[in-house]
């Protein structure tokens, strides 16, 4: 059964260049369905993967009780001096604790693609300590900036996407004039943000306290003693967060839209490649009835025949998904957007189509070929040999 099979497929592999056209609509059709797919959850992938490379584990974040975002987080001085002073919190090489106080802001810049409108960029107050605890941050040009001055860095996301951000431009925020000094990259969300020394944030925005606290953890319990002496201090009513978590956690919303929209995309296009994966296999099967039928005159079976068709449409389908897995990466891969993050801040990131997605495109593809190949192969299992071999 197996040799029939292989000789019947191998007859109608040779047929395609005669058959082209119906043939190039599997392939066409499931191309599309491939790269929309993965189109879709690349952008998820790249965001997910940008916020969570952002942060490190041994780090934690303090937000205000029930903030669920630093925009939404703000506390006293006085409260950010008790905590800094809380254990768990590890000290630097001056015996200080090593931890940074920050203040976001909602700043405004000019997107590059839309001229005529204005995006949220977080403003980031930081203390000095602030780019010591991120340690994969670098100053890629020009300089940090001074403290007790209007200067700014701004990540190098920020420099990519908007206008106005090159090192030497002025930014005007709330009446204020900011002078950008340096551009950074960080390989992380913070890439899309622009910082600038805390103390001077406060005075020009009219702020006392800070959003949140970072800080560097003392050891593997650290986090554990951190939170048990954040929730023994009556003073203090705070949410204590591994860092990595913080930013993992501001994911969940944007997977589950774009995993939805993906899902019913897919849907809906996949049945439009079932149908005409389903009309060009009837209408090969239809073009070589009396070549079937002269095989099984000849004693070819049923079954190899039905294995022969399955085929032939899983290789137009593996055939679609791979041109659509390349039009995908030569398209989006490493493609640059930005989005509305957690704290209603643009969040820029690059679209990451991985062998993972790929390998789900693929087994789609091969899904929508094998339903699509199905009914036409049993059809011509079942057609009679004498009616097939008397068609003109």
């Amino acid at each position: 059964m197996l040799r029939q099979a292989l000789a019947i497929t191998g007859i109608g592999i040779r047929s395609l260049p005669a058959r082209w056209a119906p043939s190039l609509v599997i392939v066409v059709g499931l191309a599309g369905v491939v790269a929309v797919f993965t189109a879709l959850l690349a952008m998820s992938t790249g965001f997910v993967s940008t916020l969570k490379a952002t942060g490190r584990s041994d780090a934690a974040i303090i937000l205000r009780g029930g903030s669920d975002a630093e925009l939404n987080s703000a506390f006293d001085r006085d409260s950010t001096d008790l905590i800094k002073e809380e254990p768990g919190i590890a000290t630097g090489a001056d015996g200080k604790p090593l931890a940074s106080a920050e203040l976001m802001v909602i700043a405004e810049l000019v997107r590059k693609d839309d001229v005529r409108h204005g995006a949220n960029i977080t403003l980031r107050g930081v203390e000095p300590a602030g780019l010591a605890l991120r340690p994969q941050l670098r100053i890629i040009g020009g300089r940090t900036f001074t403290p007790g001055l209007r200067e700014l860095i701004v990540g190098r996301g920020v420099l990519q996407q908007f206008q106005g951000a090159a090192i030497g431009d002025v930014v005007r925020m709330r009446g204020s004039e900011w002078k950008v000094v340096g551009t950074f990259a960080a390989g992380d969300a913070h890439d899309s943000e622009m910082w600038t020394d805390i103390n001077v944030a406060r005075s020009t925005f009219g702020r006392s306290g800070s959003s949140s606290v970072l800080a560097a953890l003392d050891g593997p319990d650290g986090l554990a003693r951190l939170k048990s002496g954040v929730a023994a201090e009556p003073r203090l009513s705070l949410d204590v967060l591994r860092e990595q978590d913080y930013f993992g956690g501001q994911t969940k919303q944007f997977r589950q839209t774009i995993g939805f929209l993906a899902g019913v995309v897919t849907v809906i296009m996949a049945l439009g490649a079932v149908f005409a994966a389903l009309n060009s296999m009837y209408a090969a099967v239809a073009t070589r009835s009396k070549e079937i039928a002269t095989l099984r005159a000849l004693g070819f079976g049923g079954s190899p025949v039905v294995m022969s068709v399955m085929t032939e449409a899983l290789l137009l389908a593996v055939g679609g998904g791979v041109l659509g897995a390349l039009i995908a990466y030569a398209l989006f891969n490493n493609f640059s957007v930005s989005t509305l993050g957690q704290n209603f801040t643009q969040v820029v990131f690059n679209f990451k189509v991985t062998p993972q997605l790929v390998a789900r495109g693929l087994v789609i593809a091969v899904v929508i070929g094998m339903i699509g190949g199905f009914m036409p192969a049993l059809r011509a299992a079942r057609l009679p040999v004498t009616t097939s071999l008397r068609e003109q």
